[in-house]
C-alpha cells in the first residue's frame, strides 16, 4: 500500500518588500522534489479551516504587516498543537504579527529592531547544537548581508545559531548584544523552526542559509 503524500501549505502575502512570492518560489520546488503536495494561499483565513489544517503536515509562512484576526491565530496555534509543523523567517515569520501575544508565544521571539539596516554581519552556530540535523556539518560562521534582527526570546527555544549586534558610537547600549538568529521550538505535538536572516532573496540564496531553511522545513514537518 503506497504512503499518502505529505502536504505543505505555503502562506504568503502583504508587504512586497520581503518578496514573498519570489522567495516562496525558491522553496516550493524543494518541497515538491521531496514528495510534498504544495498548496498556496494568500489569505490568512486558511488557518481557520480546521479540516484543511488537519490534512496539512507543514505550514511555511512569509507574511508581513497585516494584523491577523484572533480566529486566524487560534487556528494556526491549534494546527501546530495538533502536529502541523510551522516554518517562518525574517519579516515573514519572526516579525509577522507583533501585536499578537499568542503568535509570539508560538514562535518564541519578538523582533524589536534591526540596528544598522542592511549590512554585513555574521551568524554563529551554537557549539552545543552543532550535531542538530538542521546545522550539522555546516561552517561555524556564516556571513550574510542582511537586516540584523534584535529579538527578545524565552528559554524554551533551542537556539541553533546567534548573531551579535555591536555597540556603535551614538547607540544607547554600551555593550554588544548577542541574540538568537536560528532556533527551534516544540509546541504541543508540533515543531516550530524560525530563522531571522532572510530580508531579501540574496540572503536566502546563500548556500548555508538555504540549506538551513530547507532542513528546517523537513525537521518541522509532521
Amino acid at each position: 500500500m503506497s504512503q499518502a503524500p505529505r502536504r505543505a501549505m505555503v502562506v504568503h502575502g502583504r508587504w512586497k518588500g520581503h518578496a514573498p512570492a519570489r522567495i516562496m518560489g525558491l522553496f516550493i520546488a524543494f518541497l515538491q522534489e521531496h514528495g510534498y503536495v504544495v498548496a498556496v494561499s494568500n489569505d490568512l483565513d486558511v488557518y481557520t479551516h480546521a479540516t484543511l489544517m488537519a490534512r496539512t503536515d507543514l505550514i511555511v509562512q512569509c507574511w508581513t504587516t497585516d494584523p491577523p484576526g484572533d480566529d486566524q491565530i487560534a487556528g494556526l496555534r491549534g494546527a501546530v498543537e495538533a502536529g502541523v509543523g510551522f516554518v517562518g523567517w525574517h519579516g515573514g515569520g519572526v516579525e509577522s504579527f507583533p501585536g499578537s501575544p499568542a503568535y509570539l508565544q508560538l514562535t518564541g521571539a519578538r523582533f524589536i529592531a534591526h540596528p544598522g539596516g542592511l549590512h554585513p554581519h555574521s551568524i554563529h552556530l551554537v557549539p552545543a547544537s552543532r550535531d542538530h540535523e538542521i546545522v550539522r556539518d555546516l561552517p561555524p560562521e556564516i556571513k550574510v548581508e542582511d537586516r540584523q534582527y534584535w529579538v527578545l526570546s524565552d528559554p524554551y527555544n533551542e537556539v541553533l545559531a546567534t548573531t551579535t549586534i555591536p555597540a556603535r558610537a551614538g547607540d544607547a547600549w554600551s555593550d554588544p548584544i548577542t541574540v538568537p538568529a536560528i532556533w527551534t521550538r516544540r509546541w504541543g505535538a508540533g515543531r516550530v523552526f524560525a530563522c531571522s536572516p532572510g530580508h531579501h532573496v540574496p540572503t536566502l540564496e546563500i548556500p548555508e542559509i538555504r540549506t538551513i531553511v530547507e532542513r528546517g522545513m523537513l525537521w518541522a514537518s509532521r
